[in-house]
C-alpha cells in the first residue's frame, strides 16, 4: 500500500530525503501569561501597530496519557504586541473545559479529533461498559484559529463551542456555543467577512432524515455590550449527497455575490463516530477519501440564501484552504490549495511527527503535495448555452468548463504557479491582502512551502507572471504569513508579512519574522527567549482601528 501510494501520488513529483527530525515542534511547553520583551535584530517598521494574535496546539500529554493527534493539543494562545519598533511576547493556555477536567484528572477526559478518552480507572468494569454507549461530548479545545465576530475576538476550531477571548490578556471571557443561538452541529474556524462586518460561515446539522450543511449569516454589529451571537440566522440549508456520509470541509469561498461551497470526497461516517466509544475509534479514525467520487462545488446566492440550480462538478481533490473568489464578465473565479488524494490528515498523528530518518522520509513521501488551482465556474448556463465543449473564454485562461448535462458543468483547474513551486514541495496556508481584495480580482497571494511535513519557507506567488519569491532559511519553520497593509498603501503588496518562525533544533531561538512584502526582503526580528509549539492559524489586530486579515 505504501508503494502503490508512492507511485499514485509522486508520480510527477521528486521525493525528498534526509528530512532532518523536527519532533521539538510537537513538544509541550509552559504558557507565559507575562509580557516577555524580545530582541530586536534590524528593523520593526514603526507603523506597525497591533497584535499579532496565534493559536495552535501547546500541550501534547496530560499525566501519563500522551495525544495521538497534532489537532489534539491543548489550545495555546500567542500575543506578539507590536508598538513604535519594539515586540513583546505573552501566551496563555485556553482556559477550555476540556484543558480544566484534563488538568484536574491528570489524565485525558475529553476526546479530542484523534484521541480517544481513556476508560475512569475509577469506574469497575460493567461502569466502563456502559459509559461506551455514550455519545461522545463534544471537546471546546478551539486550537485552530482566532476569529472576529461582531468585532469581539473568539478561538475556534470546528466544535460547537467557541471561546471569546480579551485580545490584551488573552483570558477566556466567556463560552459561546453555536447551537444555542441555530440549529447547527458546529461551524467550521474560517468564516468570512464583508467590508462592514458581516461575517459569513458554515455548519452541519444532523436530522433523522440525515445530515445537512448549513450557510450561516452573522450580523456586523452589537445591539447590546454583552451580546456574542444574537440575531445569527441560516442562510441556506444544503442536504449531503449522502445522508449518513458528510463530506469533511475546512472552510468555503466568498465572491461579491456568491458562497462556493466544496463538496469534497472526504467522508465522514456518522454511523462509525456515534459508536465510536464502543469500537474505541477516535473521529479521525471515521473520515474516509473516496476517489471515484466527483468533488461537486455548490454555489450559494448571498442575498436570496438561494442555492443554483446548476451543479458543478470536478474529479475528486481534496481541498483545505481557499486563496480568494471573484466574478468576472459572468464567471466566478476561485482559487484554492488542493491536492488529488484526501487521505493527508491520518498523517499527522504525533508519532509521525515525531518520526526521524528514513521512517520520517516515508511518511513526508506518501502524503500528497498541495497546489494553488484556479476554476472557473460559467454564472450563465440557459437552454441555448451549448453541449460539449468548454465556456470559458476568458483571456489567458486554460481552465474548462463544459455543460455536460442539462443543470450539469464539468470543471477543470488551471495551476495558479509554474515548475519552480514542485520543488519547494506544494503551498499550504495561502494569505491575500484580505481588508481590500478578498472578492476583487487580485495579483499576489502569500504561503508556506511544505519541504516537509510543516511549513519550511516562505512563498510570494504573482500570478500575473506565474513567478514567485522564496524566503528559505535551512532549519527554519516559519507559520502561516499573515499581511498587513501600511497605512494609506495605494499598491496590492505594500505592506509586510509577518510569521512566526520556530528553530526545533535550537533552544528558545524562536522569532517574529518581519518581511517587505514587495521584494520579500527581511526588515527584521523580534526573537522570543522561550520555545513556542508550531501553530495553524492567526489574525493581525490594528491597534488604531480594527483590521480583519482575513479571520482564518
Amino acid at each position: 500500500s505504501f508503494m502503490i501510494q508512492l507511485l499514485l501520488c509522486n508520480q510527477w513529483e521528486s521525493c525528498f530525503h534526509g528530512l532532518p527530525c523536527i519532533e521539538k515542534i510537537v513538544t509541550s511547553v509552559e504558557d507565559s501569561p507575562e509580557p516577555i520583551s524580545t530582541n530586536i535584530i534590524g528593523t520593526i517598521p514603526d507603523w506597525i501597530n497591533g497584535n499579532l494574535l496565534r493559536n495552535g496546539p501547546g500541550k501534547f500529554e496530560i499525566g501519563n496519557h500522551r495525544f495521538n493527534h497534532w489537532f489534539d493539543g491543548m489550545a495555546l494562545l500567542h500575543q506578539f504586541k507590536i508598538s513604535n519598533g519594539q515586540v513583546t511576547y505573552k501566551s496563555r493556555f485556553l482556559s477550555s473545559d476540556s484543558y480544566q477536567s484534563n488538568r484536574e484528572q491528570n489524565r485525558i477526559v475529553v476526546a479530542e479529533f484523534g484521541t480517544i478518552t481513556m476508560p475512569d480507572p475509577c469506574k469497575n468494569f460493567f461502569q466502563r461498559f456502559l459509559s461506551r454507549f455514550e455519545l461522545p461530548k463534544p471537546t471546546d479545545n478551539a486550537n485552530v484559529s482566532i476569529v472576529n465576530y461582531k468585532g469581539d475576538f473568539y478561538v475556534s476550531t470546528e466544535s460547537n463551542i467557541m471561546h471569546k477571548v480579551d485580545p490584551e490578556t488573552l483570558e477566556t471571557t466567556q463560552k459561546v456555543d453555536w447551537s444555542k443561538f441555530i440549529a447547527v452541529n458546529g461551524a467550521t474556524a474560517h468564516p468570512h467577512t464583508e467590508p462592514d462586518g458581516t461575517a459569513y460561515n458554515m455548519g452541519n446539522s444532523y436530522s433523522s432524515k440525515g445530515a445537512y450543511y448549513n450557510i450561516i449569516r452573522v450580523p456586523p454589529t452589537k445591539e447590546a455590550e454583552d451580546e456574542t451571537l444574537e440575531g445569527t440566522t441560516v442562510l441556506c440549508t444544503i442536504p449531503a449527497e449522502d445522508k449518513t456520509k458528510p463530506s469533511y470541509y475546512h472552510s468555503f469561498a466568498m465572491s461579491e455575490n456568491y458562497l462556493v461551497f466544496i463538496e469534497q470526497p472526504i467522508k465522514m461516517d456518522l454511523l462509525k463516530i456515534a459508536t465510536g466509544k464502543l469500537t474505541r475509534k477516535s473521529i479521525s479514525d471515521c473520515l474516509s477519501w473516496n476517489p471515484k467520487l466527483n468533488t461537486i462545488l455548490h454555489l450559494i446566492h448571498k442575498q436570496t440564501g438561494k442555492e443554483s440550480s446548476i451543479t458543478y462538478l470536478a474529479k475528486a481533490m481534496s481541498t483545505f484552504h481557499q486563496i480568494n473568489a471573484y466574478e468576472d464578465q459572468g464567471f466566478l473565479i476561485i482559487d484554492l490549495c488542493a491536492s488529488d488524494d484526501g487521505q493527508a490528515i491520518a498523517n499527522y498523528n504525533i508519532q509521525n511527527l515525531r518520526k526521524s530518518g528514513e521512517a520520517l522520509d516515508e511518511v513526508y513521501n506518501t502524503l500528497c503535495r498541495v497546489f494553488p488551482r484556479r476554476f472557473v465556474l460559467p454564472l450563465r448556463i440557459d437552454p441555448s448555452t451549448p453541449y460539449n465543449q468548454n465556456l470559458i473564454d476568458l483571456p489567458d485562461c486554460t481552465a474548462t468548463a463544459i455543460r455536460i448535462g442539462k443543470n450539469k458543468v464539468f470543471c477543470t483547474h488551471e495551476d495558479l504557479h509554474g515548475e519552480d513551486l514542485h520543488k519547494y514541495g506544494g503551498l499550504e496556508f495561502p494569505q491575500i491582502n484580505y481588508g481590500r481584495y478578498n472578492m476583487h480580482p487580485y495579483r499576489y497571494f502569500y504561503g508556506c512551502g511544505f519541504r516537509h511535513l510543516v511549513g519550511d519557507t516562505l512563498l510570494k506567488m504573482d500570478l500575473q507572471r506565474k513567478q514567485m519569491k522564496v524566503w528559505d532559511h535551512p532549519g527554519l519553520y516559519p507559520s502561516e504569513p499573515i499581511f498587513v497593509p501600511r497605512p494609506n498603501a495605494t499598491e496590492e503588496d505594500d505592506g509586510v508579512i509577518l510569521s512566526v518562525v520556530i528553530t526545533p533544533n535550537k533552544d528558545k531561538s524562536t522569532f517574529l519574522l518581519v518581511l517587505d512584502a514587495k521584494t520579500f526582503e527581511e526588515l527584521g526580528r523580534a526573537v522570543v527567549p522561550v520555545n513556542i509549539p508550531y501553530g495553524f492559524h492567526g489574525t493581525f489586530s490594528s491597534t488604531h482601528h480594527l483590521t480583519s486579515t482575513r479571520p482564518i
